[in-house]
């Protein structure tokens, strides 16, 4: 009997190297074929019913409580050599486990109905701003003397601008806890990438809409400080009036629906997780606000203007992980260095020659099935010299807008796809819909989304099929819009860490990086 051949060594280090999945190809695994994604739809049901429960509302509340409670067990983050700014950390939420939102509704169908209802009125106002920027009718608005009584008797009116700043009815779609003033008070604020004023309701009001936590009082905190008129800050606000007896100024931010906030400009500092305190930084304090803001105190803003968040700290990247809004669970925002590390897929960040606010992104088409679409790349173009069009990223709207030639050939796709499903009827904005009802998993076309340099961001199953009642019906996830621009919204981008890079002009995804 002859021996056993035995391979050479480094003949046999290249065998294994060459049947071995590389670290990015077992990223990227699909057990499904590469056309196709597996909808556990047992496993959305289950999260779907979940979502009612005050139980878990509990559960997320108790996560943040935790923390601010014992925050001797943190470690404080240093400030690297050499950078602008520490790295900031704090977990988000979805909106609708901030305490008082549940038992609202008393199906599912019901919570899904209230918030396609915010997501429309979001849109509409994200598309509006960013036409009224290409058409040049966005321009800060000269200072204006108020006269204000002690209690504040401004209203909306009495600081007239146009209805260009920040978004639609109940801005951000996740919150966090945040600590405002010294000594710190733990706030919900809500988080949008679509606003660069970061605002609260404060005390004294002249018109309050109800908040889960106790109204910030500024007379309680040592650190809280005026904004005078002549500040540069205040010029940089896009409606603003000053207080004829202190010179003080004053802001207003309205939103798309009739919504705003009216008040105080003034710094103030911010806690954000197990970070050490962020001092002066431009807010406002809101003494008269109307609108549906659910439970939050108020807004973070993480737009690319000069008085976003991001832009006061000088953090040139940050980034976030958006948790299933059906889901307790947390997720992270995070600036600074380490923010934007590791990312899967990358495409250049395009900034709008007219407004600094929205992130756009070089979006170039769209796959089903694995295979591209035939829709023209001016879908997804914005034009140089006016900024009309292009695609923007947002945390805030829900669903993902596509212009009306775009959205029915992936429409088109997806439904040629999916022959064997039974339809259901449309719902709300959704006009593709299935009765999934008895099943505990389909197969459906795969979708990605494509960007220029080559990258291309393929989503989960449950990222555009979604579950619109307790009963087994899901829609796709995609709606047109007549706007020149389109939207990518959160219920795509979950699940993905989503990164934005200002200093190398990169937006990045990357997937179960939460």
């Amino acid at each position: 009997m002859q021996p056993p051949t035995l391979l050479p060594l480094a003949a046999l280090l290249l065998l294994l190297l060459a049947v071995a999945p590389s670290p990015a190809a077992s990223r990227h695994h699909h057990p499904a074929s590469s056309a196709t994604e597996t909808l556990d739809v047992a496993a959305s049901l289950s999260r779907a019913h979940a979502a009612l429960s005050t139980d878990a509302t509990t559960a997320a509340v108790s996560l943040h409580q935790s923390a601010a409670t014992e925050p001797h067990k943190h470690k404080r983050s240093p400030r690297p050599k050499g950078s602008s700014s520490s790295s900031l950390t704090l977990r988000l939420h979805s909106r609708d486990f901030i305490p008082g939102e549940q038992g609202r509704h008393e199906s599912y169908r019901s919570l899904v109905l209230s918030r396609l209802r915010r997501d429309t009125a979001r849109a509409a106002a994200v598309s509006a701003r960013a036409a009224l920027a290409a058409a040049g009718l966005l321009s800060h608005q000269d200072l204006r003397p108020a006269d204000t009584s002690p209690v504040f008797a401004a209203s909306a009116a009495a600081i007239q601008g146009p209805v260009v700043s920040g978004v639609g009815q109940g801005s951000g779609e996740y919150f966090s806890r945040v600590g405002v003033g010294s000594p710190a008070r733990e706030l919900y604020m809500v988080l949008d990438t679509g606003s660069d004023v970061t605002w609260l309701q404060c005390q004294p009001c002249a018109d309050c809409y109800q908040q889960s936590d106790p109204v910030f009082d500024p007379s309680l905190s040592s650190s809280y400080a005026a904004v005078s008129c002549d500040s540069p800050r205040c010029r940089d606000l896009d409606t603003a009036a000053c207080r004829n007896a202190t010179g003080a100024c004053l802001y207003e931010v309205a939103y798309g629906d009739g919504s705003y906030t009216v008040g105080d400009f003034a710094t103030e500092t911010l806690t954000l997780g197990d970070s050490q305190p962020v001092t002066n930084v431009a807010i406002g304090c809101g003494h008269d606000n109307e609108g549906l803001f659910v439970g939050a105190a108020g807004l973070l803003a993480l737009g690319g203007g000069p008085l976003s968040f991001p832009s006061q700290i000088s953090a040139s990247t940050f980034s976030y992980c958006l948790v299933d809004r059906d889901s307790p669970s947390a997720s992270t925002l995070q600036f600074g260095y380490g923010a934007a590390e590791d990312t899967a897929v990358t495409a250049p960040l395009v900034r709008s020659p007219r407004t600094s606010t929205f992130y756009y992104v070089a979006m170039t088409g769209i796959s089903v099935g694995g295979q591209a679409l035939s829709i023209p790349s001016s879908a997804f173009a914005m034009d140089a010299a006016s900024g009309s069009g292009g695609v923007i990223v947002d945390s805030g709207t829900a669903v993902t807008r596509l212009q009306a030639p775009a959205y029915a050939a992936l429409r088109d796709a997806f439904v040629a796809g999916t022959p064997s499903l039974p339809r259901a009827g449309g719902v709300s904005l959704f006009d593709t819909c299935y009765d999934l009802s008895g099943r505990t998993s389909v197969e459906v076309p795969a979708v990605s989304l494509r960007f220029e340099g080559g990258g291309a961001l393929r989503l989960p199953a449950k990222n555009y099929l979604i579950p619109v009642d307790g009963a087994g019906t899901y829609c796709l996830a995609f709606a047109p819009t007549n706007a020149a621009v389109s939207i990518i919204g959160n219920v795509q981008q979950q699940g993905t860490r989503v990164s934005f890079d200002t200093a190398r002009g990169v937006v990045g995804f990357t997937p179960n990086k939460c």
